[in-house]
């Protein structure tokens, strides 16, 4: 019981992972991408997305703490 509720919660986490993964990938490239895709993005496009993500990844971290800091105390 213990081992399928582990196996449970870890694909849970995965999902979740995931369904992050994929929020992120479309708001970014909704608010990048200007343009017909083509085989490169431009300069400005391709700084778009890494601003994007970065701050995608920076708010995640951030509320990540501030949840396992709430959990400490």
């Amino acid at each position: 019981q213990k081992e399928l509720q582990t196996f449970l919660d870890r694909e849970q986490a995965q999902a979740r992972v995931q369904q992050s993964i994929h929020n992120l990938t479309s708001m970014c490239w909704d608010k990048c991408i200007t343009s017909t895709p083509s085989t490169r993005f431009s300069r400005g496009e391709e700084g778009c997305l890494a601003n994007c993500v970065e701050r995608f990844l920076d708010t995640s971290l951030f509320i990540v703490n501030k949840i396992q800091e709430q959990r400490g105390q």
